[in-house]
């Protein structure tokens, strides 16, 4: 899996250790950090972009993200789409659970999904928040969701 800077810079070691380095830099630094996972999708000529974003946010002194990007052929309906993006949340968080552990880092799974029944995102709801909830996440939907809605948003448009 390839991950990125914001600046489109490839990260140059896997992500557990990309990540492991980040965590032990800013913590050097004083920095007290947050991690936020989230993915969004965008449907573009039959093509699905996926994009997951791993959010650092230093407490009171701003942020930055890694992002994996890729791409489905699949033609599928909303539902499938929105929880295929919670599954790509989740299995980054997990493969980074014990690290943010060790770390003493919080994690927050965020759900590009609408909690107003009036979006077609809804339908997916329950079901993202009842995975997420039972991996043992913290989970936040649209409009606390600012990993997958804005951050990962901005990747895929």
């Amino acid at each position: 899996m390839e991950w990125q800077k914001y600046n489109g810079e490839l990260l140059k070691l896997p992500i557990l250790s990309a990540v492991e380095d980040t965590i032990i830099r800013e913590q050097n630094l004083g920095n007290k950090l947050k991690v936020f996972i989230g993915t969004d999708s965008q449907v573009k000529r039959g093509i699905v972009e996926f994009a997951t974003v791993i959010v650092f946010l230093r407490e009171h002194r701003g942020g930055f993200m890694f992002i994996h990007k890729n791409r489905k052929t699949h033609n599928m309906s909303i539902k499938e789409r929105m929880l295929l993006e919670v599954q790509q949340s989740i299995e980054t968080a997990y493969e980074l659970c014990p690290l943010l552990d060790k770390y003493s880092v919080d994690l927050e799974v965020h759900a590009d999904i609408n909690t107003n029944p009036n979006f077609q995102s809804n339908t997916a709801l329950k079901e993202a928040m009842g995975y997420i909830l039972g991996m043992g996440f913290i989970f936040k939907a649209k409009p606390e969701s600012f990993a997958s809605t804005n951050c990962a948003n901005k990747l895929v448009q």
